[in-house]
Formats: C-alpha cells, structure tokens, sequence
C-alpha cells in the first residue's frame, strides 16, 4: 500500500491509484411481498440464494403470507420442522447439515482436522462435566454453582468464536440451562482481541477489488469495536467526504465455523433421545436453528439486506435512524454503511449531560422496538447497549443487524391472540397458544401447564402496570420452561432477549420506568386503529367476555391509545426542524378511528351476529346503556373530524348496502 501516515488517530490515505472497481456484485433472487400483516406497510422479504436453471420456485400470496413450493424435496426434517413452525419456507439457504458436511470434508487434511478439534472440545466439555458429576456425588452441586457457572463462561471463551456465539444463545434458553447459569452467560460479550489493522485493510481491499486509499481519504488507526466474527473502523470516503463504519470479518473464521457445525450436529445425533425426553424435540433442530444464524451473520451481504429492509420499514418515522448502507462498496466479508454519530446507551451519563429527554427517548424506544414485532415481522435480535444510540436530537438509532429475526404473518397473529387470551383471563387457550407457536409439540397435553400459566399472569398482572416488568416474569417463565418439555424456538428466545435487553436500557437510563406503560397503548392504539381484518376479529374478542360486551374495557383502550398519540406526537424528537424530507414524514396528532368506525357500521348492516351481540349491550341488565355510550363518545369526540367521517360513510354506502343485500339473501337460503 502507497504512503500511509498517522493522522489524529486517523490513517490518511492520499490518492495514488485511479477509481477503478473490478469487483462486481450480482444480486441474488428475492422475493418481496408488501403490507404483509399489520397494515404498517412493512417488508417480508425472503432472502434467496443464487437459483441455478434447475430449481423452480412458486409463490402464493395468501392474508399475506408468504408460501412457496419447490419441485425438490427436502431432505432434512428438523429444517422441514423450522419452516412450519415459522409459517414460511426458505428453498435456498445458506445453512444445511448436508452443505456443512459437504464443505468441511472438501477440505485437504479435513479428518485430521476433525479428529483434533472434536478431541479438544470432548476433553475440556468431558473434563468440566466430570467436575458437575463429583460436585453432584458429594453433595455440594448447589453450593458451587457461582464458580460453575463462572468456569463455563471462561471455558466457551477459550474454545473460540462459535462457542462464545453458543453461549450467548445459551443465556437466551432457560429450556435448556438453569437460570443461574443463564445468568453468568449473559456476561458473555463478543469484545475480543482484534487481529492486526494490515490483515483487515487487506480484505477490504479485496472485497473492493481497488486500493484502500482510492475509496477512503481517511481510516482510523484502531478499532472502533471488536467482537467474535469480525470488527469495526471509521472511514471517510474520498468522493463524498461522508463519514462511513467499515465491517470487516476475521480472515479464516469461515472453515473454523463449518467445522464446528459439523462436530455440533455429530454430537446432538447422540443426544436425541434425552432431547426429546426434555424438550420434546430432537437435538439436531437445536443445532440446525443455531447454525442458520451463525451462518446468515456470517454473510455481510445478508446484513445489508438486513439494513435495507429497516430502512424501508422507517423510511417514514422521523423518531428511528438507520443508518444508510453503500452497497457498491460491500461483499460478503465487508460492510461499509453510514457512521452513527450519537450517543451509545452504554453511557448513560453522556446521555443525560446532553440533555435529551429521556422520557421521549425511552417511549419511542419501546414503540419501534414493538413496531418491529408486532407491525413488520422483522426484528432487531441483539438489541444490546452497544447497537442502540441516542441521536442528539431524540432520535433513537440502531446498528449491527447481522442478528435479526423474522415472524411470519401467522406468527404476529398468534402472539397477539395470546395477548388477548391474557386479556380475558383464558389460560386454556394461551397454553394451545404455545403449542401453535412452537414451545409445545402437537398433542402435547397442556392441562399441566394451564394452572401454571394461570399462576405466572395472575401474580405479575395483578400489581398493575406501575410494578409490572418483563424480567420478573420471564423468571417465573423459565421455571416453568425448564420443569416441562417446554422447548423455545430460536427466534422467540431472541423476542424474550429483545424484550428484556431494551427493559434493561430503559431502568438504566430511568429506574422508574414504567415499560409497559408505554408498550400497553401501543398495543391499545394497533387494536383500535389497524385497518387488519385479523386485528379488527380480535378487537372484538377483547371487547365482549363470556357475551357480554364490555364497557369499561373499550373505555381503557381508548384511553391508552390516546395517550400514545400524545406522547409520541409531543416527543421532542419531533420538534427538530429543518430535517430532511420533514413533509414525507408521517406524524399522528389525533387518534385516527375513521377506518374502525367505517368498519364497524359495515359489520353492524353486515353481520347479524355481531349485530345482536352490540344490541343486546346496550340493552344489558334491562336498562339502556346510553351514559356508557354517551362516555365513550366524549372521550373520542375531539379525535373525530365528523366531516371526513361523514364523507367516507357516504362514499362506501354503494359498497355496504351491497354486502348487507348480499348478508340478507344468504341468510335467505341457508334458511331454505
């Protein structure tokens, strides 16, 4: 490399070569379908490897799900067994134990290889459970767990990056290890020893297929972060003077993964029957849901999808940052994407000298970290400290999205029938709720579980939303895990982690936060306004318990909702001028129920059951509920633009006196 000198902790490249870029990037077949779910306009995207001439993919778009079939049979049933649970199948995939296999015997000298490796781990994982067995037969297993714990953490560190990656998703599955040790686990971080600036500028080199100092007039010295599979610089690109971070990933790490992959899944083929007999599911899904996410992290070209699809996503949020990814000067082993300038949540003292309102940071923390779930189905799933900034405006801004998750639209359906089921106190149902999910194998007997489950919500919702918190039950929650074949799959042990990393961010910056009640109107404001027919059925589920329509309960919801409006349309966040595009912006300063009230007089003319139902609540206990209607209609009134409302009444009428003559005549017949 030409004339590099050491500038304020900065690399200064001069310009020796000329901007020529031999190194091409071919996209790869994607599949897109839009306003999959939750009326959010969200992406599902589904990420497709290079298809040869010889495989035929079909697509059927059905309540917006997305289904394929391919003419080739999968070989695999614990990856058959993952597509069903997630509602969607991934024909071409980075990851399948027979690729693995394939790729590691390819390599020269792969047995011995093999053979070294597997007798490393064997004798440090066999010499660590010899120990837990001589603690168990003298009696003091429970006395010394503290060093235990503590003695795996060190352990999966010595034994490399895949056992560090093992381990965090280990601090993520109480179905699997005991809360104590899951605990220790936790504090396993990535922050490992950087390899030297000249490998790393090498790669970058070769992934751009130029010289370092034709792209970027400046790099710095050291890194920014280090982690297990790769790490971070800051750059400025030359054309543009913009402040760029650079990904690179560790050279050689690949081999070293696919070996331990293989050497993985070898060992859960010993392990299926007491896998089964704990979890109800054989070891090898385990690993298979472990390898798919290691892999895909693996492969920065996924990442920038990753990247693109949350900008898409917020492209019309002007509370969420994202940064921008240059895929021009990206590849597999490198990932070059706009540098954040904010405030990590690591430092929570800088963030409250800067004088942001931690108030308004922390509410739209909780509302994108929802909209994630609930809205788009795609998820950031390692939302730690270190990936979430406080933008000095009040935005918040996320990095790293190498680890996302995605739920399916049949998914987001189910969590929020459960939520429902809480609602109304139907623990029976909650407990199938598991069981279509995916925690529970089909035909599992759930009667066990009911009371509970019963016994987990009651405790933790009946001290309010003021003391309620996601970590107290969630300890409940692993009990009950780890005492019954109870199995969580991987993507909602990174909603739980999810969940409780960005709790844990709120009560640093702020002890007395209260999430949930920021989480709860978001999810009031969703029931009452998204124009989602399955969103609408289950609004209808909340507002009527054992037939009886319930008043006090619509009254709470509008409540919520409305304080969620106010909140994020007062955010100071807001209140930034001068922002780019400020007029593409979507900001909502009222309660927008036109969409629910057009809905609900059309399933009023429609639907003689739900007809019945609204007339029988009004005339409940022999009396006319007219106060109740009367409260309801003052607490919506300054929300309504009647005229507008009037308007889309009229326009629709054609439509709705059409369904209700149609509703009429089938009634007609079946009677016949």
């Amino acid at each position: 490399m030409d004339s590099i000198t050491i500038l304020n902790s900065f690399y200064t490249l001069p310009l020796t070569k000329s901007l020529t870029n031999s190194h091409s990037f071919q996209p790869p077949l994607l599949l897109t379908t839009r306003g999959g779910g939750g009326g959010g306009g969200g992406v599902t995207k589904l990420r497709v490897s290079f298809a040869s001439s010889n495989d035929t993919v079909s697509s059927n778009n059905k309540d917006g799900l997305l289904l394929l079939q391919l003419n080739k049979a999968s070989s695999n049933s614990a990856l058959e067994q993952l597509d069903i649970e997630r509602g969607v199948c991934i024909p071409f995939r980075k990851y399948s134990p027979q690729s693995v296999r394939n790729k590691v015997l390819e390599s020269r000298g792969a047995v011995l290889s093999l053979m070294s490796r597997g007798v490393e781990i064997v004798w440090k994982l066999g010499f660590y459970w010899s120990t837990l067995t001589y603690d168990f037969l003298v009696g003091r297993d429970e006395e010394v767990v503290p060093y235990r714990a503590r003695q795996l953490r060190n352990l999966l560190c010595d034994l490399g990056p895949s056992f560090i990656k093992a381990g965090q998703v280990l601090a993520n599955r109480p179905d699997i290890i005991r809360e104590d040790y899951m605990n220790e686990l936790c504090i396993l971080q990535d922050d490992v020893p950087s390899f030297p600036n000249e490998i790393a500028f090498s790669i970058i080199e070769e992934e751009l297929g130029q010289p370092l100092e034709a792209v970027f007039s400046k790099i710095s010295s050291e890194t920014i972060a280090a982690a297990s599979l790769g790490q971070v610089y800051r750059a400025t690109l030359r054309s543009t003077g913009e402040d760029v971070a650079i990904k690179v990933q560790r050279p050689g790490i690949e081999p070293l993964i696919y070996r331990d992959l293989f050497l993985f899944r070898t060992l859960a083929s010993f392990l299926n029957g007491i896998s089964i007999q704990k979890l109800g599911c054989n070891a090898e899904l385990i690993v298979d849901e472990f390898g798919e996410k290691l892999l895909e992290e693996l492969d920065y070209t996924l990442e920038a999808r990753n990247l693109e699809d949350f900008l898409e996503n917020f492209k019309n949020d002007p509370t969420v940052k994202i940064p921008l990814v240059y895929r021009q000067l990206s590849g597999p082993r490198v990932l070059v994407m706009e540098w954040i300038d904010g405030i990590r949540c690591t430092n929570p003292k800088a963030i409250k000298e800067a004088g942001i309102d931690l108030d308004g940071f922390l509410t739209i923390g909780v509302s994108a970290a929802l909209r994630q779930l609930l809205e788009f189905g795609l998820f950031h799933g390692d939302p730690h400290p270190g990936n979430i900034f406080a933008m000095r405006d009040g935005r918040i801004a996320y990095v790293d999205f190498g680890n996302v998750a995605v739920l399916s639209q049949q998914n987001k359906q189910i969590l929020i029938d459960a939520v429902v089921h809480a609602v109304n106190e139907d623990y029976a149902e909650m407990a199938n709720d598991f069981t279509r999910l995916g925690f529970l194998t089909p035909g599992t007997d759930v009667t066990p579980i009911i009371p509970a489950l019963e016994a987990i919500w009651q405790n933790s919702a009946g001290k309010g939303l003021s003391d309620f918190n996601f970590r107290s039950v969630t300890g409940k929650f692993n009990q009950l895990v780890y005492n019954y074949p109870i199995r969580i799959p991987e993507r909602f042990s990174l909603v739980i982690r999810s969940l409780l990393t960005q709790e844990g961010i709120c009560f640093t910056l702020k002890p007395d936060f209260k999430f949930l009640e920021v989480a709860y109107p978001y999810v009031a404001k969703r029931l009452l306004t998204d124009p989602n027919p399955a969103l609408r059925e289950r609004l209808i589920q909340v507002l009527f318990k054992d037939g009886l329509f319930q008043w006090k309960r619509l009254e709470n919801l509008i409540v919520l909702a409305k304080e969620n409006v106010a909140k994020m349309s007062s955010n100071p966040a807001l209140q930034v001028q001068n922002r780019k595009s400020q007029k593409d912006l979507k900001v909502e300063r009222k309660l927008d129920l036109t969409d629910t009230i057009k809905d609900g007089a059309r399933l009023f003319l429609v639907d003689e059951g739900i007809r019945r139902q609204l007339l029988l609540a009004l005339t409940e206990d022999s009396k006319l509920h007219i106060e109740e209607l009367v409260d309801v209609y003052r607490l919506v009134e300054d929300q309504i633009d009647i005229p507008s409302v009037a308007v889309e009444v009229v326009r629709d009428f054609p439509t709705v006196v059409r369904d209700a003559l149609l509703s009429w005549s089938e009634s007609v017949l079946s009677d016949r």
